[in-house]
């Protein structure tokens, strides 16, 4: 249970097969554990202790595992930064988690000084890129080429591993605190699932800040497969890759796969190879998946249903399931069983499992499951009930086990494969200064999935249009929180509470649909 042990394991036995291909770079298992022995050393000289926290703001790279394995290595915990945040946003988890270092690549350089400027913490930058270091940042390959290798400090089983950061239901994110069994468990109940060997070659196309990347690229580093990645999601340099590299295995959000579907590039390019997709954070439109069966029929598709509270795998909806059978009965459009190891109920809301297809709220316990949020005892203690967590989900269960997901019962609203908590959206509108009261929620988007909708209600002599909100928000908020749409109103619908009346909200866009989420 040492996220370390398959690069311990893989230096063994074969130590020049191939860890990491980006773009024309290529490094063995030999040059890559050379590089995370010596990267822990310096990190450990700049002040890593054991459980100190240490950052990364940055596009994908070889560099990126290089950074997660070198801080597990050193006996510290990632806190990965999600490059989509605005500053403030950024500032907030590091300050939340007390992170002292900060690595930044050349595309985020910007950002790099108002996050010093702000954070309480001043962290020390470490510029990850292949040119001289800004003024004031340590160079990433210098620090490599002067420390000295260390010892694998062997954290493992309950230690903590990592704190990613997701939206919070009041309106700050989350850190999740996720321990090396955590992670470790997911994969090796994924593995159980789907058997993987050192042949595979995964592209990683999502950006590995996300828990679900991340989880991917840990599986990867325990059967001591090759990690190609591109920096960021381009349909066209995501096929050169799939061709150059002959790569057989790829996870990706649905909006991804039919934008590669689309791209003129598609048609010309050798992808003959690759042999598992992957997908995941939402159902895949049944159009999109019949394209994508012609176009590549010897491709295998799954579908994995998780959270990141849950590190982040619960189910999974297998292969078998997403042909011609499982069209036909609609068993494509589930988020499949539990793995191993993952105990599930479908429940009412006194915590009672309710019988089969009826809707209730999905709660999982198992060894994935996180430790909590940090620092945030209350809600854990709301997400954490009697060894149970509460997922918000709403879902029932059919008779052959398999999991189907109607709604959500927490505030949030998943567009192109983004969680988004309705509360920040909320926290950001009400600081501009024409704004008396709002609510924002999810509607139906035909690509995205969902798209953010606010509704506003303006103070009395005052003015703000939807274009203003929008550029209000983006100072504040990341630009896939802010609200696609805007509707003004002269009220909100309201409860004897006073409570705002979402679901009145919603009806009008979502009545015609058969679930009450995309």
């Amino acid at each position: 249970m040492y996220l370390t042990q398959g690069l311990h394991r893989r230096v063994q036995q074969t130590p020049d097969h191939v860890a990491t291909i980006f773009r024309s770079r290529r490094r063995t298992y030999r040059e890559f554990s050379e590089r995370v022995s010596r990267l822990a050393g310096a990190l450990q000289q700049l002040g890593m202790n054991p459980g100190d926290r240490v950052s990364m703001l940055s596009l994908n790279s070889d560099r990126y595992l290089e950074y997660a394995m070198s801080v597990w290595w050193g006996g510290g915990v990632l806190n990965p930064v999600n490059t989509r945040w605005s500053v403030p946003e950024i500032v907030y988890s590091l300050d939340d988690c007390d992170t002292g270092i900060l690595i930044v690549d050349d595309h985020f350089l910007a950002m790099a000084e108002p996050i010093r400027a702000t954070a309480k913490r001043a962290p020390i930058l470490i510029h990850a890129g292949d040119g001289a270091p800004p003024a004031g940042m340590l160079g990433f390959e210098a620090l490599l080429a002067d420390a000295s290798p260390v010892p694998d400090a062997m954290r493992g089983g309950e230690d903590l591993a990592s704190i990613m950061y997701t939206g919070g239901t009041t309106g700050k994110p989350k850190g999740v605190m996720q321990s090396h069994l955590n992670l470790w468990s997911s994969s090796i109940s994924r593995l159980a699932q789907f058997p993987l060997d050192e042949a595979t070659i995964t592209l990683h196309a999502a950006p590995l800040f996300h828990t679900a990347a991340m989880a991917k690229a840990v599986g990867v580093f325990v059967i001591g497969g090759t990690h190609t990645m591109v920096p960021t999601f381009d349909p066209a340099e995501v096929l050169e890759t799939l061709e150059r590299e002959r790569v057989n295995d790829i996870m990706l959000v649905p909006t991804m796969l039919q934008a590669i579907l689309a791209c003129p590039d598609f048609a010309r390019r050798d992808v003959s190879s690759l042999k598992r997709i992957n997908y995941g954070a939402s159902p895949i439109n049944g159009a999109v998946l019949d394209a994508a069966l012609a176009a590549m029929p010897n491709v295998e598709f799954s579908h994995a249903y998780g959270l990141t509270e849950a590190s982040p795998v619960v189910s999974v909806n297998p292969p078998a399931n997403h042909g011609p059978v499982g069209r036909a009965s609609g068993l494509y459009r589930s988020a499949g069983r539990p793995g191993f190891g993952v105990f599930v109920k479908v429940v009412d809301p006194n915590g009672d499992e309710v019988p089969r297809n009826t809707i209730g709220e999905i709660i999982v316990r198992g060894p994935n499951i996180m430790q909590g949020y940090w620092n945030k005892p209350e809600e854990t203690r709301q997400a954490l009930r009697n060894g149970w967590l509460h997922t918000g989900d709403g879902a029932y269960m059919d008779d052959a086990g398999y999991l189907f997901i109607v709604d959500r019962i927490k505030d949030m609203i998943v567009t192109g494969g983004e969680n988004v908590y309705s509360a920040e959206v909320e926290n950001a509108l009400a600081q501009h200064p024409a704004v008396h009261s709002c609510a924002v929620i999810g509607v139906p988007h035909e690509r995205w999935g969902e798209a953010v909708h606010a509704v506003v209600v303006l103070r009395p002599g005052l003015q703000a249009g939807e274009d203003e909100l929008r550029t209000h928000c983006r100072a504040l908020i990341a630009s896939y929180k802010c609200p696609k749409s805007v509707e003004f109103r002269t009220e909100l619908p309201l409860s004897a509470a006073g409570k705002i009346l979402k679901r009145d909200l919603r009806t009008r866009y979502w009545q015609d649909q058969p679930r009450q989420v995309s």
